[in-house]
């Protein structure tokens, strides 16, 4: 289902669509995310709203929504899974980027939370936080950022399949991608 979610009345119709097809709910993946740049300067607010309620807004409604069949899918077997999005960007603040950086703060921090409420349920909360991944969203940059040099979506994805293999013993809260250029 397609949808704006910095809406939360479509957050709400995702789920409500989740629930009815499906009836439950073991993994849920947060990967909506928009950059938009501009020094302080030239921030406008549009932009700043569009990347707070996409990059961040919507993680905390999807997890409220949802919490009811996330905590069965923990009684039942102690490995329900929330996936956050956040970025590299999202450890070291970033100029240009600043608002999309400190969404992506919030989610670091949003993850942490969620681990700390909600492990004990059999809730696992992780963020990933990639550099430059190779996707449309990386355009921007690809003239001095070779495609070949970025994160692929493949280590991105077998990052999740990882995640889903683990014991209910094992948590992973935070996963850093990063470049070789890039530093730590």
């Amino acid at each position: 289902m397609a949808g704006n979610l910095g809406d939360e009345e479509v957050i709400k119709a995702v789920v409500a669509a989740h629930r009815e097809r499906y009836g439950r709910l073991d993994v849920l993946v947060n990967n909506a995310g928009v950059g938009i740049g501009a020094p302080v300067a030239e921030i406008e607010t549009k932009k700043l709203d569009i990347q707070i309620n996409t990059n961040f807004r919507s993680i905390p409604l999807f997890y409220r929504e949802t919490i009811d069949m996330l905590r069965a899918a923990g009684a039942e077997h102690r490995n329900a899974l929330v996936v956050n999005t956040a970025s590299i960007a999202g450890k070291h603040g970033q100029a240009w980027l600043s608002v999309y950086a400190a969404t992506k703060f919030a989610v670091v921090g949003w993850t942490q939370s969620m681990h700390r409420e909600l492990a004990s349920e059999g809730i696992k909360s992780t963020a990933l936080c990639p550099a430059f991944v190779d996707t449309p969203m990386t355009d921007f940059v690809k003239g001095q950022v070779e495609a070949t040099d970025m994160i692929t979506p493949q280590d991105i994805a077998e990052t999740v399949r990882l995640l889903l293999k683990v014991s209910p013993a094992c948590i992973i809260p935070e996963v850093q991608f990063i470049r070789p250029s890039d530093e730590m």
